[in-house]
């Protein structure tokens, strides 16, 4: 597995954690939420790591409510049935798409891979729920892709290292998960959740939250009814 480098600004909160490197089989994720006018985006699977600086409405480029989903490449969720398994990912066509399915299956592969099954359709989720909350971009590929005045939320995508496939067996199960999700599978395992963050730690806004899921090494939130 390679050592990506976290790129970290200033953290609510968490002030001084920057440029940690983090190895391997999975990650650690600390999502910061959408609370009062602070707007952040998963930092997904990678060991290690906690949470990233808040997102101001004005680094999102098109306003929330304007912005359409029609780009998202997203099928609503159905009565698709889902085993979490590794034999029923393998009993599922080798999956292709379009750029939001790449973009979907990167994240998963480069993120998550060191996840459970379910870590990983958890994680998926997660990204699809923000894609369809006003509050954050309108595809795949612009969550994925966002960045903050600190650097990329997801560091596979500005890093600077070759972002090529080594772990062919993970690369199908993340393009699988990506395909079922993208194509309407049930969003059933994190109850909205669009943050999240490791057990390691306790993030400040935490609290804030309305936490709905517990899967492997991730607890996971959404905006609290409250709020």
């Amino acid at each position: 597995m390679r050592l990506r480098n976290l790129w970290i600004g200033s953290l609510s909160g968490l002030a001084g954690l920057t440029g940690v490197a983090y190895a391997n089989v999975g990650s650690d994720i600390g999502s910061v939420p959408l609370t009062g006018m602070d707007y952040s985006l998963s930092a997904l699977y990678d060991p290690g790591r906690m949470s990233l600086e808040p997102i101001r409405p004005e680094n999102l480029g098109v306003p929330s409510d304007l912005r359409p989903l029609i780009d998202s490449g997203m099928q609503k969720p159905s009565t698709l049935e889902i085993t979490y398994t590794q034999d029923f990912l393998d009993s599922q066509p080798l999956a292709e798409g379009d750029e939001q399915w790449e973009c979907l299956a990167k994240a998963v592969y480069f993120e998550a891979r060191g996840e459970s099954i379910k870590g990983q359709f958890a994680v998926a989720e997660v990204i699809l729920n923000r894609v369809e909350s006003r509050l954050y971009p309108g595809s795949v590929c612009r969550v994925v892709n966002q960045g903050g005045s600190g650097g990329c939320q997801f560091s596979f995508t500005c890093d600077g290292i070759s972002d090529r496939i080594r772990e062919k067996d993970a690369w199908r199960t993340a393009g699988r998960i990506a395909r079922l999700m993208l194509d309407g599978a049930p969003r059933t395992l994190t109850d909205g959740a669009t943050s999240f963050h490791t057990r390691k730690v306790r993030p400040n806004w935490a609290g804030r939250m309305e936490r709905t899921a517990s899967i492997g090494q991730h607890m996971f939130y959404r905006v609290s009814s409250r709020d």
